[in-house]
This record gives C-alpha cells, sequence and structure tokens, in this order.
C-alpha cells in the first residue's frame, strides 16, 4: 500500500539576503513524503525566486497531481517541472535506497569581505581551502578590492566567485583590474561575469580569470564544451530537474573534460543534506557548492552538522494532502 503526504513550509531568512535585486525575507517550499512496504523517501520542492521558471503555486499544482496518482497506483513520469522533478526524484530514491547515504558535508564557505571570518573556518577545512563571495551586488571596483584583499591575506585560498551575469563588459574589466595578474589564478572560477556567453569568455580571453557556467546550463541549446578560460560547470539540481537528469549533465561535463561542481538553490537542511548525498556520489573530488544554511534562521527536519540553527519538526508543517 502506498501513502503520501505533502507539506508546506516557511522559514525566515537573515537580513540582508537579496536575489536579483529583491530581498527575500523568507524560503518558503514543500516537502513530499512517500512511502511503501515498510519504506519512506522524503524530497524537497522549492523554486528559487528570481531563478526558477515556476512559481511554488505552479509547482505546488503539479507535486499534488503526481503524488495524488502515485498514491493511487499510478505510474506517471515525473512532471517537466524542474523543482518537483528533482524533489520527487529524491523522494523516489531514497523509497527505492539507490540515494547513497554517505554525504561530502563539505562546503566553500560564502564569505562577507572580511578575511578575519575566514580564518577559523578555512582552519578547519580538511584539504583544498576554499571560499565563496558573491560579486555583483555592489560596484565592480569594491568587488575587485574584496577579492585582491581575500587573496593577498591568505596566501592557499582559492575563491569561486559569482557574478549571476550582473555585469556589462566594461564594469566586468573594471572588476579584473583591481585583481592583481599574479593572483587570478588563485579564482578557481567566476560564474557568468557578464549577460551574454561571448561576453564572459571575451573576459576570460582578456583577464586570464577563468569562468564558469550557471544559468547557461539551462538554455536550449547548450552543449558541455570545454574552451579555453572555461573547465567548469556549475549545477543547481533544484534548478535542473530530476536526479536522472543530473546524472546525465555531470556526465556530459565529465565526458568533455570539466569540472562538475554541485550547488545548492537555498534549500532547507532537508535539501542540503540530500545534495550533499549527491555531491559525494557523483562528483567525489569536488568541494560542492552548500553553504546557504547560515543565511536561514532554522534548519528542516534533518539537521546539517555543525550547526547551531534550531531544528524544527513536522509542527513546523502546513499539511497539504
Amino acid at each position: 500500500m502506498r501513502t503520501a503526504q505533502v507539506y508546506r513550509w516557511q522559514i525566515p531568512m537573515d537580513a540582508g539576503v537579496v536575489l536579483r535585486e529583491r530581498r527575500l525575507k523568507t524560503r518558503d517550499g514543500l516537502l513530499v513524503r512517500l512511502a511503501q512496504g515498510g519504506r519512506e523517501g522524503w524530497g524537497e520542492i522549492s523554486p528559487l525566486p528570481g531563478f526558477s521558471l515556476e512559481s511554488l503555486d505552479e509547482a505546488c499544482d503539479a507535486l499534488l497531481a503526481w503524488v495524488t496518482a502515485w498514491r493511487d497506483g499510478g505510474q506517471s513520469a515525473l512532471p517537466d517541472v524542474p523543482s518537483v522533478a528533482f524533489g520527487l526524484s529524491c523522494a523516489l530514491a531514497e523509497l527505492e535506497g539507490s540515494l547513497p547515504e554517505t554525504a561530502d558535508y563539505r562546503a566553500a564557505p560564502l564569505c562577507t569581505g572580511d578575511p578575519d571570518e575566514l580564518f577559523a573556518l578555512l582552519a578547519a577545512m580538511p584539504g583544498e581551502k576554499v571560499a565563496k563571495i558573491k560579486v555583483g551586488l555592489y560596484e565592480a571596483v569594491r568587488d575587485g578590492m574584496v577579492v585582491n584583499l581575500l587573496l593577498e591575506a591568505i596566501a592557499d585560498l582559492r575563491l569561486r566567485l559569482d557574478a549571476n551575469r550582473a555585469w556589462t563588459p566594461v564594469k566586468a574589466q573594471q572588476f579584473a583590474k583591481y585583481v592583481k595578474p599574479e593572483l587570478r589564478p588563485r579564482i578557481a572560477f567566476l560564474e557568468e561575469p557578464c549577460k551574454t556567453c561571448a561576453d564572459s569568455l571575451a573576459f576570460a580571453r582578456e583577464t586570464g580569470i577563468a569562468i564558469a557556467w550557471d544559468e547557461s546550463l539551462r538554455e536550449p541549446g547548450f552543449e558541455f564544451i570545454a574552451e579555453p578560460g572555461v573547465s567548469v560547470v556549475v549545477i543547481k539540481p533544484t534548478l535542473t530537474g530530476s536526479l536522472e537528469k543530473v546524472r546525465q549533465q555531470i556526465a556530459a561535463a565529465q565526458a568533455a573534460g570539466m569540472t562538475a561542481v554541485i550547488s545548492s538553490s537555498i534549500e532547507s537542511s532537508l535539501g542540503l543534506s540530500q545534495l550533499a548525498r549527491i555531491a559525494a556520489w557523483l562528483t567525489p573530488q569536488t568541494v560542492p557548492g552548500l553553504d546557504t544554511l547560515s543565511l536561514m534562521q532554522a534548519q528542516l527536519l534533518r539537521p546539517w552538522p555543525g550547526s547551531t540553527l534550531p531544528l524544527w519538526g513536522r509542527e513546523a508543517l502546513e499539511p497539504l494532502l
């Protein structure tokens, strides 16, 4: 016999979280629980405002329709809604026992720009010292100065930067001007500096700063091709789709000689813990980009190791099915 529940949740965010020029006061999403034969599987469906094509209401409609059919014995294909397909595929994988339990809880810590805040985090980080900075929220010159300061202050640091296509070619060059050429190789990659792929590739050629594809993966006709200056793809499963599609993208990237990095879309601790398992399974040699729990004010159902945030249980969830 099959049983299923769908829940809605909302977690307050720390003040100051801005996505695509909009302040995110709460993180809202859905959880699904599928049960059969004494086993259960959970999945998270949380479209990211400003990035996901679907709204939470649209995701909810697709989720409820699929879950109702599944509970009644149907074998429907997963919905063509990325966040729903991903969450359901995780729930099914847990139910079937095909999602490995081993997790990679390493995370490139998000840095606010103060080197002192990084020292303790990096000292405890095994292996490669990696941190991430969101750029493009302030003036490009300021971003360049902060990056240069961090690279000078921490000699073995490698930085991942994410611009979310915020810069014109002129602003991207203003950023690069303030990063010393000898420090630029320690920028592991800069995600999508410019609004077009052509401008981003030109930036990489002209500055020697490596770039990575993120938003471009979700555009029609994207091909996994290692080009000069770009050898990394950042895969956000909530924005990508089912686990199978995530596996296909990682395989295509690796076949092209590119590095795939699993990255969060500000999921709850439950979703993040599943991403950590996916990263350990599919990209075991690469530090994932999962350090977004600190943006929230609570954890949900499953704790993230070392987090001091309160852990909310099922009483914090709103039952929908």
